[in-house]
């Protein structure tokens, strides 16, 4: 039934999907999938047929509070060493599970311009992995997306609402590229779900400056367990500043209800 519903959902999403670099992606998945040692690899499959890696982390720490969908950064893979990686296998000790998905790949050289048309990609692996997590009996999802695949989980939101999670975590959200402003506002004020909006004091420019303007949309949607938090000292890839990262992730995720 589950399966059914987000097949369902996916029904007429037109998306240049034949962009992604396919073959990219299956490099990154050879170089890294025998060298995880924390998660079980494995593979989902989107109602657009194809397969990916994703690497799923059963919580170590009772009572398991819910899932955590965590989404990669512009190019990279599910264990990528910077965001990615830590909150995969960090939160699990705190009593969530998680669950990293291979996230469309352009060429290394691609901007945010190039990934916009294929951005819709990105929902047949969203709702793979909600679909996953469902089938193991998790009732709360959280999606948390860092950087390009903040524009991702976006998209699909502005596509299919946020009925199907429960919250949003966006780390480092709005970055784009020189001279490429975003093409549409991110649809913060229509979520009912809470929303974390995470950056860095050292983030990109164009995140900072969009913060006011991200505060103000996250509190017209009124949930009062949302929040905008900033880590001092932290760049958009958060390097040398996991552990503030992981820490503040995982105590705004304690102030949601069970």
């Amino acid at each position: 039934m589950i399966g059914a519903l987000l097949l369902a959902c996916v029904s007429g999403i037109v998306a240049d999907t034949q962009a992604q670099d396919i073959e990219r992606e299956r490099r990154l998945e050879a170089e890294i999938v025998d060298m995880i040692f924390d998660g079980e690899p494995l593979h989902l499959q989107g109602s657009d047929g194809h397969r990916f890696l994703a690497i799923h982390s059963e919580a170590t720490l009772e009572p398991v509070r819910g899932a955590v969908i965590v989404m990669h950064g512009r190019g990279f893979h599910p264990d990528w060493e910077e965001v990615a990686s830590p909150l995969r296998t960090h939160l699990p000790t705190v009593g969530w599970e998680t669950l990293s998905l291979q996230m469309p790949v352009l060429a290394k050289d691609a901007k945010y311009y190039d990934y916009v048309p294929i951005l819709p990609a990105a929902f047949p692996r969203i709702l793979a992995g909600i679909a996953f997590l469902r089938d193991r009996g998790i009732d709360n999802i959280v999606l948390a997306a860092h950087s390009c695949s903040v524009h991702m989980a976006m998209a699909f939101t502005r596509h299919h609402g946020d009925d199907l999670f429960d919250a949003f975590i966006g780390i480092g959200m709005g970055a784009t590229d020189y001279r490429q402003p975003m093409r549409e506002p991110f649809p913060l004020e229509s979520m009912r779900v809470p929303v974390l909006d995470l950056f860095g004091s050292e983030e990109f420019p164009g995140v900072l400056r969009a913060a006011p303007e991200r505060l103000a949309a996250i509190r017209t949607a009124g949930n009062p367990l949302s929040a905008q938090r900033v880590i001092s000292g932290a760049g958009h890839f958060f390097k040398d500043r996991e552990d503030a990262l992981v820490d503040a992730v995982s105590e705004w995720l304690e102030s949601l209800p069970p």
